[in-house]
């Protein structure tokens, strides 16, 4: 997809949508779509060297990935969880402020023995003898999970993959422990989960992220500067 504009991700729904829109007006920058209101297009009034591709947030990582976009605004978490190699193929430019949520390691409430990832490992071995299986992991963060438990040298577990409500399924019998993002925790909390002493992956938010492998022309890293000038005076 050969442009000479600088290409720049933005979450085409949804809060992030919103509160990227919401930072850029407060920097004075005003998003907006070209063509079809639901478009996949746009522009930054002004700024005429910049391009506005609206994509899913998971796909903003994916392209920053491959190098098919040169910046995007999408959450740190979901960098991490698609790119084992995030700080070689991509530089974090700032922290925006919004969009925060913890990658988080949940256990049962009822789990009273169970504080810290190392007791996961007795927890592991009761399990397997009371079930002949290992524990199992609900999480829509497969990668990020399998980092962090081997970072822990906690290996007694299997993943099963949440495509739904992750925090629902200790109570479904459908997984033992979960791993999903967290605000507040209230959800966790209604759900009759805690987090483990030790159990936060990764503080999120929304991030201004650079793609170290697309095409950076003299014209798209000036195009870059004056963005960043405006965005994280």
């Amino acid at each position: 997809m050969a442009s000479a504009a600088l290409r720049l991700g933005i979450a085409s729904k949804g809060r992030l949508m919103d509160q990227t829109g919401d930072y850029f007006s407060a920097h004075g920058l005003t998003l907006k779509r070209l063509g079809h209101e639901r478009g996949y297009h746009g522009a930054i009034e002004g700024l005429d060297d910049i391009e506005v591709a609206y994509l899913s947030a998971s796909e903003i990582a994916k392209h920053l990935q491959l190098g098919r976009i040169h910046l995007g605004v999408t959450g740190e978490d979901l960098i991490r969880e698609n790119m084992a190699d995030a700080d070689e193929r991509c530089h974090f430019l700032a922290r925006l402020g919004f969009g925060q949520a913890d990658v988080v390691v949940a256990v049962p409430e009822c789990w009273i023995d169970v504080a810290n990832v190392a007791d996961l490992e007795e927890a592991a071995a009761i399990f397997h003898r009371q079930h002949g299986r290992r524990l199992r992991v609900a999480t829509k963060f497969m990668n990020l999970t399998r980092r962090f438990f081997a970072e822990k040298g906690f290996a007694s577990y299997r993943i099963v993959e949440s495509l739904g409500a992750t925090e629902g399924t200790p109570a479904a019998q459908t997984a033992d422990i979960i791993v999903d993002i967290t605000t507040t925790g209230t959800t966790l909390g209604a759900n009759h989960l805690k987090v483990l002493e030790d159990g936060v992956m990764l503080r999120s938010e929304a991030c201004l992220v650079a793609s170290r492998v697309a095409d950076w022309s003299a014209q798209n890293q000036a195009a870059e500067q004056r963005l960043a000038e405006r965005l994280l005076a």
